[in-house]
């Protein structure tokens, strides 16, 4: 029998589709309807590759939903508007290449229709034309969703660069672990190299085990599936053509601190630290996995709004990115925050673009000129340290007119 003559019947493709597991129909479907393939994120023609991280917005149901720790004067015009706000200042702002949203996108307990919020929530994002992508955190399952069902929600919205997990891995813990790759500049010899590598992962919400208390954390299962992507792209990096010596920089993304980002004080860290470091209550050994496969640079959170510093430990440095939504508690006075992330690329002995040679990192206030603040260089070629911010990251933008 040859192959155009097998036959299979209609009843069996239905029940094996309904085996399939939810995100994998998920993301067929996405497939399906963006018309395959996205575009690949890649370096600009300028050398660089910009990520925007939003961390903790807790949206609820727009301008019904008051403002939490700002302010009295605030107070009485506050709501999730404001938060809407800033995202469009910073995206106008920064003109990101990524916009990465890191958990407690919604505050589930007071969003009446998380479909509704979520679609709220990211809509500067999603009328940005931006490519943009987003975990979960501890709050975001609350409302009428589960957590399956919002990063389902969040992987069919446009221009997402979200998954709900890899479709390489039958078993895995969590919804939102993937990664997605950044070529070198279109032109060059790296350009269809990843030259950066994005992890993200979902570091749950509580404690599932009855004898533990507490938060959640990433299990062996998503770990697994880190060290196996991990291992792929080095082999790729390191192989022809363009074959390189050490693996491409990662970066990974996720919502709470692993217990790691305790170890730091006030002299060995840039930023500030309000509060104590709400890690689950066991060490999932995910920082020592990091460290392990050897390309990840740097780790960025968020989850305690109070504290945004980044310390360096054992070559990773662990950031916090600090409060972001009006509607999330905060502290009066203490400006909302945003990270921003920069990879820049070496110029090539033709004079091309090469490989990334730094990365870098500031924080904006949500103040009247969107203040820049402590400004970093996370990782280098040579080394890592404090930078002075250009004029041009010290851009003073006032509320668009629009708005």
């Amino acid at each position: 029998m040859t192959m155009k003559e097998v036959k299979i019947p209609f009843l069996m493709v239905v029940v094996a589709a309904a085996l399939l597991p939810i995100w994998v129909l998920a993301a067929a479907k996405q497939h399906h309807q963006e018309g395959g393939e996205k575009k690949k994120l890649r370096f600009g023609s300028d050398g660089q590759f910009k990520i925007l991280q939003v961390a903790d917005m807790h949206y609820g149901n727009g301008k019904t939903t008051t403002c939490l720790d700002v302010l009295p004067s605030q107070f009485p015009t506050c709501s999730d508007l404001n938060t809407t706000v800033f995202v469009h200042r910073m995206i106008q702002a920064e003109k990101p290449n990524l916009i990465v949203f890191t958990g407690d996108n919604i505050y589930g307990f007071d969003a009446a229709d998380a479909a509704k919020s979520l679609n709220e929530a990211f809509a500067p994002a999603i009328s940005s034309n931006i490519p943009w992508t987003a975990v979960l955190g501890n709050h975001d399952q609350e409302s009428d969703l589960s957590r399956e069902g919002v990063m389902k929600h969040i992987v069919g919205l446009q221009n997402t660069r979200a998954q709900v997990n890899p479709l390489d891995q039958d078993v895995i813990d969590g919804f939102g672990n993937y990664n997605l790759e950044v070529s070198g500049v279109e032109g060059s010899g790296f350009e269809n190299k990843s030259v950066l590598n994005l992890y993200f992962l979902d570091s749950g919400d509580y404690s599932t085990v009855p004898s533990i208390g507490g938060y959640g954390w990433i299990k062996p299962s998503q770990q697994y599936w880190f060290e196996r992507t991990s291992a792929k792209l080095r082999k790729a990096y390191t192989s022809k053509p363009q074959a390189q010596k050490a693996p491409a920089p990662g970066l990974t993304f996720f919502h709470i601190p692993l217990p790691e980002f305790a170890s730091f004080d006030s002299s060995n860290f840039t930023g500030v630290r309000q509060e104590g470091i709400s890690s689950a209550s066991v060490n999932s050994g995910f920082f020592t996995t990091m460290v392990a496969a050897g390309d990840v640079k740097a780790a960025f959170i968020g989850h305690d709004h109070l504290n945004d510093f980044c310390g360096e430990l054992s070559g990773i440095n662990l950031c916090y990115a600090g409060g972001f939504g009006y509607h999330a508690y905060g502290k009066a006075g203490w400006d909302r925050r945003s990270r921003v992330v920069v990879a820049s690329l070496e110029k090539s002995e033709k004079g091309g673009w090469g490989a990334v040679k730094s990365i870098k990192t500031w924080k904006r206030l949500d103040d009247q000129h969107l203040t820049a603040i402590d400004g970093q260089v996370l990782w280098s070629k040579s080394s890592a340290g404090t930078y002075s911010l250009k004029d041009n990251e010290k851009l003073q933008c006032p509320i668009p007119s629009s708005f």
